[in-house]
């Protein structure tokens, strides 16, 4: 199967902000056959299934994911056979007023040396005015259970998704995020698909510039609802997830994973 693995300068943006975009990159013919599979429904699968068992040849969700471009960017998050949690059709009806609340999937995951992606695709543009998901990126790795962030309406820097018909996004696990009601005259469509990794985590990328200056730019990115003083907890986070994602126990930002591994004279 032909994949496009992603760089290190995409994965240490990945860290950084929780999650990767991939605008109109499903083409015409399946974004065309989409609406009628996922008003159909796709049968459901127990949690754990291979990707083959829950997807088998030629149907649309395996024809989705063996896309070269989500193919290759699959296998540098989560690694080759990577079994499905779960997956879900999401349809807002038009002129819909419910919102859901910012939360986070699943209960509380305090994993720092592994972690499972969700595919979110959206066979149509998606508009203002049809609401779209929204994301706080670089939200990921401020652990919360679930919709402990509900009473939160707005963040500063928030994102809230419009993007033509095609778009694939990858989020990790733990970012905060919500679907917003649609405003507009037409139904809102998007397939989601969680998958866990059946490998380590490690150097899964193309990553002949994982030296590159535009690896730790990313990685020392920060994000308009950091406060000064807490933002460093993110960045101490993804120093320590990206020690684990490149077998590199030395690499730190700032001296803050560094600072707060010292032990000295204990044995390892």
């Amino acid at each position: 199967m032909e994949t496009t693995l992603l760089s290190s300068a995409q994965v240490a943006g990945f860290v950084a902000a929780g999650y990767l975009r991939l605008d109109g990159i499903v083409p015409d013919e399946l974004n065309e056959q989409a609406i009628d599979v996922l008003e159909a429904g796709i049968p459901r699968s127990p949690y754990g299934t291979p990707v083959a068992k829950a997807f088998p040849e030629g149907t649309f969700a395996r024809r989705l994911i063996e896309l070269p471009e989500v193919a290759g960017a699959l296998h540098s998050l989560v690694g080759p056979d990577p079994t499905i949690d779960h997956h879900a059709v999401h349809i807002r009806e038009p002129h819909n007023g419910h919102a859901q609340p910012l939360h986070a999937d699943a209960i509380i995951d305090t994993r720092t040396d592994a972690f499972d992606v969700q595919l979110m695709y959206y066979p149509h543009e998606v508009t203002a005015d049809m609401g779209g998901t929204l994301v706080v990126p670089g939200s990921h790795l401020r652990r919360v259970n679930e919709s402990d962030t509900g009473r939160y309406q707005n963040l500063r820097g928030q994102t809230r998704l419009t993007c033509p018909a095609g778009t694939v996004m990858l989020l990790h696990h733990g970012i905060w995020h919500g679907g917003r009601r649609n405003d507009s005259d037409v139904r809102r469509y998007m397939f989601k698909i969680r998958f866990n990794p059946t490998v380590p985590q490690v150097r899964l990328w193309d990553t002949s510039d994982l030296g590159s200056p535009a690896v730790l730019e990313e990685l020392g990115r920060r994000f308009p609802w950091y406060e000064n003083a807490t933002g460093r907890l993110e960045i101490h986070n993804r120093a320590l997830m990206w020690r684990a994602m490149t077998a590199d126990s030395s690499f730190d930002i700032d001296y803050w994973a560094t600072r707060v591994t010292n032990r000295p004279g204990r044995a390892a």
